[in-house]
């Protein structure tokens, strides 16, 4: 699983899993491209990083600003070879279908579907020219089942599966592999600081292995998928919950 001479680009790096993603793929190796739009803890972590000594530069950005993004990121992508993405960047709108409205749905759609699209289009090119590359797109359980008073979120995570599996396809025979990473209740600041604890407690009773993840349990599968162990590993889907709904 090392990474030397790779370099990879994650996005929601400036914490939970963005940042456990970061710091697992830089341990390995891998120069790290850390993207997000809080641009003081992004430079907290970069600096982290590089007293370890790995190779991280920031990008603060808003994911939201698509122009800026198609800009920023292609200019990168003309400067450097890309081969690594992690799409981890997103927020959520909870609301069941009577509750929630049309510009809230766009919103989450677009930072979990069409900024991983348009990322991926960005710098698929190069990793076709190259012969490689790895593409690991962060989805969530439920997409896979549903959540209550999640039908933004839920819709959109399981777009994010049905994107995975298509460029899949495309890009596998160019020696591109595109998986995706389903992982359960995560014990990230958002969900440590704003989700209810019964709530919580609720997952948990449902969860076999009896406990919350934590963000390098997620991070250790996308590092997995990111090198070379991975070689025969595309569309897949994988959960990381602990057992929950699986």
């Amino acid at each position: 699983m090392i990474l030397n001479g790779h370099r990879a680009l994650v996005t929601g790096a400036a914490q939970g899993i963005g940042r456990a993603c970061a710091e697992e793929l830089a341990s390995k190796g891998a120069a790290v491209v850390l993207v997000d739009r809080n641009a003081a803890t992004l430079a907290q972590v970069s600096e982290e990083l590089a007293r370890k000594g790995a190779d991280a530069m920031t990008l603060a950005l808003d994911l939201t600003d698509l122009d800026f993004v198609r800009t920023r990121v292609g200019e990168l992508a003309q400067e450097t070879l890309i081969d690594i993405l992690v799409n981890n960047a997103g927020f959520d709108r909870p609301g069941t279908t009577s509750k929630i409205d049309t510009p809230d749905l766009e919103a989450v759609f677009s930072i979990h579907v069409t900024v991983p699209f348009l990322l991926i289009k960005l710098l698929l090119p190069a990793m076709r020219t190259a012969g490689w590359g790895r593409i690991i797109n962060i989805s969530s359980i439920y997409g896979l089942i549903g959540g209550k008073g999640e039908v933004a979120y839920s819709a959109a995570k399981a777009a994010v599966i049905g994107l995975t599996k298509s460029v899949a396809k495309e890009a596998g025979k160019f020696g591109i592999t595109v998986n995706a990473v389903v992982p359960g209740l995560t014990l990230t600041p958002t969900i440590e600081h704003f989700m209810a604890e019964p709530y919580k407690q609720e997952i948990i009773d449902q969860t076999p292995l009896g406990r919350a993840g934590q963000p390098h349990e997620v991070a250790k599968v996308v590092a997995f998928l990111a090198s070379y162990d991975s070689s025969f590993v595309t569309g897949t889907a994988i959960p990381v919950s602990g057992g929950w709904a699986t």
